[in-house]
């Protein structure tokens, strides 16, 4: 399933224009249904253990190729990656979830919240300052950092506006975006493997999802 998506991504990229894609469009109906086979065994297997994961179906959750080059530099039409988005009822709630990244060369998985709105990102920060010591095991926890490494995300060079440089999370208020990453080199793994190496990592990112939209509702 993944090298069907892969190979038509590596075609995509050395040839996109809208003449190609029509000339090949059996290539990609054939590639994105191998990555919604993709996106309905993750949710399947997600939803095992987070519940706001089941009743998804795959169309709530993958991107669309097409880009929008209205305001972009870069007019090419078609993007070349694979994405789907795994939140509460699909990728169009700005929620905490899960991501599933395809690119040649580029391959991630990962999950939180990126660019949250100004009013959900003080939710959050305010989450943390009061529950500092919840946050920061989560975050530190050895599987969380196994597949992660800790979190990732734009900052600020500053304390936030409100809070004291001094208080003991005031890097993790920093924070921008609350996500983390797990970049992977496809050939390393077998599909199998692949599959039950990111539903683990998943696992261990659940922690931080379900502290991150539990701000967002407080």
């Amino acid at each position: 399933m993944i090298d069907i998506c892969l190979n038509f991504l590596e075609k995509l990229s050395a040839n996109n224009n809208r003449e190609w894609f029509a000339e090949n469009k059996k290539l990609y109906e054939t590639a994105k249904n191998e990555f919604v086979k993709i996106t309905e065994r993750l949710i399947k297997d997600v939803g095992a253990f987070d519940k706001d994961i089941l009743g998804l179906h795959a169309q709530d959750c993958i991107f669309r190729i097409f880009r929008d080059v209205r305001f972009a530099k870069d007019k090419s039409p078609y993007k070349t990656n694979f994405g789907a988005s795994f939140n509460k009822s699909g990728k169009k709630i700005h929620n905490a979830g899960y991501y599933f990244h395809l690119e040649p060369g580029g391959c991630f998985i990962g999950g939180g919240i990126y660019m949250p709105e100004p009013d959900t990102l003080k939710k959050i920060r305010q989450e943390i300052f009061y529950n500092i010591d919840e946050f920061e095991k989560i975050v530190t926890e050895k599987e969380f950092v196994k597949y992660f490494g800790g979190i990732d995300g734009s900052r600020l060079s500053l304390p936030p506006k409100g809070y004291l440089k001094d208080f003991k999370g005031i890097e993790y208020l920093k924070f921008k975006d609350y996500t983390a990453l797990n970049r992977f080199n496809p050939t390393k793994l077998t599909e199998e493997k692949l599959f039950d190496y990111t539903v683990k990592a998943y696992k261990a990112m659940k922690p931080l999802n379900d502290f991150l939209n539990r701000a967002m509702v407080e």
